[in-house]
């Protein structure tokens, strides 16, 4: 029976919970076998809670009118930037190794409130710094499509935990495409939903909108369920949005093709490998089997580099400053590298990138007059070696530092518009390739609807979960 549960859909283990036809300690001690069998070869879930879980499943009672977003007893795996009370949460960080917190991150607690159980902690980067999965507490976390290759960060745990079938939902953060990178590297969904949707905290700077946490799952109707499980004004939360009259989920049931959309290989803005852009050409080109017109076309995105970068530099001065100070040697380098980034930064040159990412707004929002949709690579290189930092170069082209080579997704951030990773195939060498689309600002709805048509077209599901699979970088 374990292998039939593990290999639901979120959706359908929630529909089977709430008739009664599985209870929530089902899940818990399917996932638990799960974990057991598989985690060993990819280190996604470094810390497990299943006692704690199996506590909350005996005890688990539904309210008498659940919403649409009510999991129903559904365990789920935690991001280890997010607190969860009574278990360890390290921030993938040495300074964080034995913290146990009393209360849980709001977004947690919301999905707890909304009938989820906690199974367990997935791995990330140290403070979700880069896009490779590792840190010196627990290690690499390994792709497992080939356990050689990263796969991808900062919420990789939660990607890889979901593509094998040890969790049916997995919370995620995206900064610079911590969401989307690890959904394109492990052929699962991940969605960056507008600032505020969800709400999180309470943070040192709870007014930024760079940062936000969003669902992950293994199917566009998954995470419209888990968005409609987490989303909602909370009062600690300032920019935080009031829950929608219509729930996601009934965009991702009524998937439809847009009228036009525009597809981009690089944004304008950088190198990416020829066959992650053969594979997304050819996925976002499906839309014109159901008569949306497609065109080669995106936005202007000119600037988006220097003043992504400043913006995240200024951001990591608010948030990790004390930690520099007090803990430095405790720090990896390119954390260390972009807080002292942001303490050289002045006043001339955070008030230069401000002004930039608002002419970038402008222009996307002038661009979506005309446009449904924007298509383009979730990353720029299919999944690398897990051995190697980051991406150091594409072709001839090298990188600066850790984050520039994130530019496909981390332009898409400063405009605040939501996005989604969708699996759109795999290389030749069988490694998983994500299609980003962008919809216009607070367009949850209508991108669900539209990803979930592709979804429909291009039919990539039925390979998932999978066993980890060895293989050489």
């Amino acid at each position: 029976m374990t292998d039939e549960l593990i290999s639901m859909t979120a959706r359908e283990a929630v529909r089977r919970l709430r008739a009664r036809e599985i209870t929530p300690l089902d899940l818990v001690d399917a996932a638990a076998a799960r974990i057991e069998a598989v985690d060993g070869a990819v280190n996604a879930l470094p810390t497990l809670c299943l006692d704690r879980a199996r506590d909350m499943a005996k005890a688990f009672q539904a309210p008498a009118e659940p919403g649409p977003g009510w999991l129903a007893g559904l365990p789920i795996v935690v991001k280890d930037l997010e607190e969860l009370a009574g278990v360890r949460t390290t921030f993938g960080s040495p300074i964080f190794a034995d913290y146990v917190p009393d209360v849980n991150e709001i977004s947690v607690e919301t999905l707890q409130r909304n009938g989820a159980i906690p199974i367990a902690k997935s791995n990330t980067p140290e403070f979700g710094a880069g896009a490779n999965t590792f840190n010196e507490v627990f290690g690499k976390t390994r792709n497992p499509w080939n356990t050689a290759m990263t796969c991808g960060g900062s919420s990789g745990g939660s990607a890889v935990a979901l593509a094998t079938g040890m969790a049916w939902l997995g919370t995620g953060s995206d900064l610079g495409g911590s969401l989307r990178t690890p959904s394109s590297f492990c052929s699962t969904v991940g969605l960056r939903p507008s600032p505020g949707r969800v709400a999180t905290g309470p943070g040192r700077n709870p007014f930024q909108t760079l940062s936000v946490h969003g669902p992950m799952g293994r199917t566009v109707g998954d995470v419209a369920l888990m968005l409609d499980a987490e989303c909602g004004h909370h009062p600690r939360d300032p920019l935080s949005l009031a829950r929608p009259a219509t729930p996601f989920q009934k965009a991702a049931d009524a998937p439809r093709a847009p009228g036009r959309i525009g597809f981009s290989a690089n944004l304008g803005l950088g190198p990416v490998d020829p066959e992650v852009v053969d594979i997304c050409r050819a996925a976002a080109y499906r839309f014109a089997d159901d008569g949306t017109i497609v065109e080669e076309a995106c936005p202007d995105f000119s600037g988006a580099l220097e003043t992504f970068q400043t913006l995240r530099a200024e951001l990591y001065v608010g948030v990790n400053a004390a930690l520099l100070r007090n803990h430095r040697d405790l720090l990896k380098p390119e954390v260390i590298w972009n807080i002292e980034k942001g303490m050289r930064l002045t006043a001339a040159d955070i008030g230069a990138a401000e002004e930039t990412r608002g002419q970038i707004f402008q222009r996307v929002v002038r661009w979506f007059e005309d446009y449904d949709l924007l298509a383009c690579p979730a990353a720029i290189v299919p999944p690398f070696d897990v051995d190697i930092r980051y991406v150091e170069g594409v072709g001839d082209h090298r990188f600066d530092n850790y984050v520039d080579w994130l530019y496909i997704v981390s332009a898409v951030t400063l405009t605040s518009c939501p996005a989604i990773s969708v699996p759109a195939g795999f290389t030749s060498s069988g490694l998983p390739v994500g299609v980003q689309l962008m919809a216009r600002p607070r367009g949850e709805a209508e991108l669900l609807s539209f990803a979930a048509h592709l979804e429909g077209t291009l039919a990539l599901r039925s390979e998932m979960p999978i066993l980890p699979r060895a293989g050489t970088p």
